[in-house]
C-alpha cells in the first residue's frame, strides 16, 4: 500500500473546493450556510464553544470554512449568505437530527422553515456524519451540499486539497472495473482464524462517491470523496469485527444480517450488548453497503478520509437509504438505532485483522482485486489511465 507524504498534495483551498464541487456561474448569486453540531445548543449562542475545550471539528468550521468564506472566497464564487447554525448533536452516525437550530444571537431556528427551503448550498461540518438525513432533506428541497465530519488538519492538507475532476475520473474507472458484479467474497484473517464474508450484488450498476454536485441535481457529497460502493442484495458468512477498545468478535451473518456476534478475544461485556441490539433491533444488523476507496492518500485517523483510501474496503450496517437502498429510519424499532455505521478495514485502523484477499464474481470468472490492502495487476491494468501504478509495486502491506 502506498502512503503519500503531505508534501505531495497542493496548499487547501477553500475556492477551487467549492468551485470544482458545486461548479461556477458567474450570473448566479448562490445562498450558502455552515452547520455544526453541539451537544448543547448554548455553546453556539455568541459562540462559546470556541472558549471551550475540544470541539476541534467545530472549531475548523468557523477558523478555516466560515473566516475564508467571509475573508473573500464567497465574493469571488457569487456566494451570499455566509450564515453559521448549529444543531443537537446526534450521537450516532447518520441519524436524523431534531429540526431546531440556533445563531450566533440564540435565535431559534428550524431545518424545516429556516435552512433546507432557504439555502443554495449547504455545508455540514460535523463530529457525527449527516450525510444521510442531509441527503433525504436535499432531495426533498431541492439544495446541494457537502458533509465534512471528523475534519482535522491531515484532511485539509490531502483529501481537501486534491484536485477532484481527477478524483472523479479515477472513481469511474474504478466503478467500470467492478460494474456489473454478481458477488465479491472477502477474506479476513485475524487471531490466526479464517472468515470469509460473501456480498451479493446481482450485477447491479454499481455507484461512485466522487465530490462532483453540479448545478441542477439535488445532491450531498461526502468529503473527502473517492469510493465505489454497492446495496448488497444479501450477505452470508462472517466477518471479524473491531470494538473501539480493541475487543474482537466475529460478526455471523445469514440472509443479508449479522445475526450473532461471537466474542475472540476481549470485553465479553460488549459482545453481549451488541447481541441485545440485534435481538432488539434485528434491522440495525443488515448489510447496507460495501464500498472500496480509489484515492492514494495518507491516513488521517477518520473514517470519512481513510475508507476512500485505495486498498481498503469497509461494509455498513444499517440505513441505506441514502445509497439507494431501501432500509430507511421507520424500519428501525428505534429512532436512535437507525444510523449507517461503517466497518473499515485498513492497518491503522484494524491492526490485529488483515483482509488477505478480496474477490470479485463477474461473467462466470473470479478475479482477485485487493489482495493484504493493495490492488491486484487485474485491477491495477485497469486503472493505468488515471494512476501512477508504479507506485503500487512492491508496495503490498
Amino acid at each position: 500500500m502506498y502512503i503519500p507524504a503531505l508534501s505531495e498534495f497542493p496548499e487547501f483551498s477553500l475556492e477551487r473546493l467549492l468551485r470544482t464541487c458545486f461548479g461556477h456561474s458567474p450570473e448566479e448569486e448562490l445562498k450558502i450556510c455552515i452547520l455544526i453540531d453541539l451537544p448543547d445548543l448554548s455553546l453556539m449562542v455568541g459562540h462559546k464553544f470556541m472558549s471551550e475545550h475540544g470541539f476541534e471539528v467545530q472549531k475548523r468550521a468557523h477558523d478555516v470554512f466560515l473566516k475564508l468564506l467571509k475573508e473573500g472566497v464567497s465574493e469571488k464564487l457569487g456566494y451570499t449568505e455566509n450564515d453559521f447554525f448549529a444543531y443537537r448533536a446526534t450521537g450516532g452516525s447518520n441519524l436524523d437530527p431534531d429540526d431546531e437550530l440556533t445563531d450566533f444571537e440564540g435565535n431559534s431556528l428550524t431545518f424545516t422553515r429556516d435552512v433546507c427551503p432557504k439555502y443554495d448550498l449547504i455545508l455540514a461540518i460535523s463530529d457525527f456524519s449527516l450525510t444521510a438525513p442531509l441527503t433525504a432533506m436535499a432531495k426533498e428541497y431541492g439544495f446541494r451540499g457537502a458533509t465534512l465530519h471528523g475534519v482535522n488538519d491531515i484532511i485539509l492538507q490531502s483529501g481537501l486539497s486534491v484536485d477532484y475532476q481527477m478524483v472523479s475520473r479515477q472513481a469511474e474507472l474504478f466503478r467500470s472495473a467492478l460494474d456489473h458484479a454478481d458477488a465479491f467474497e472477502l477474506d479476513f484473517e485475524a487471531l490466526g482464524r479464517s472468515f470469509t464474508l460473501r456480498i451479493e450484488c446481482e450485477r447491479q450498476q454499481a455507484q461512485k462517491s466522487h465530490g462532483l454536485c453540479p448545478p441542477g441535481i439535488p445532491d450531498v457529497a461526502n468529503l473527502p470523496a473517492g469510493e465505489v460502493y454497492f446495496v448488497p442484495k444479501g450477505a452470508s458468512g462472517s466477518f471479524p469485527f473491531r470494538f473501539s477498545d480493541g475487543t474482537l468478535a466475529e460478526m455471523k451473518v445469514s440472509d443479508g444480517a449479522i445475526v450473532e456476534a461471537v466474542l475472540l478475544h476481549g470485553s465479553e461485556d460488549l459482545v453481549e450488548e451488541r447481541n441485545r441490539l440485534l435481538t432488539g433491533d434485528p434491522a440495525t444488523g443488515i448489510i447496507g453497503e460495501l464500498g472500496f476507496g480509489t484515492q492514494i492518500l495518507p491516513f488521517s485517523g477518520k473514517d470519512i478520509q481513510d475508507e476512500k483510501i485505495i486498498g481498503t474496503c469497509h461494509v455498513a450496517t444499517g440505513r441505506s437509504d441514502h445509497l439507494g437502498g431501501n432500509l430507511t429510519p421507520d424500519l428501525f424499532n428505534s429512532r436512535q438505532n437507525a444510523s449507517h455505521d461503517d466497518i473499515l478495514y485498513a492497518p491503522p485502523k484494524t491492526p490485529e485483522i488483515t483482509v488477505s484477499q478480496v474477490r470479485m464474481f463477474k461473467d462466470g470468472t473470479v478475479s482477485p482485486i485487493l489482495e493484504r490492502f493493495a490492488p491486484t495487476s487485474y485491477l491495477l491494468q485497469r486503472l493505468e489511465d488515471e494512476y501512477p501504478v508504479e507506485k503500487f509495486t512492491g508496495q503490498v502491506v
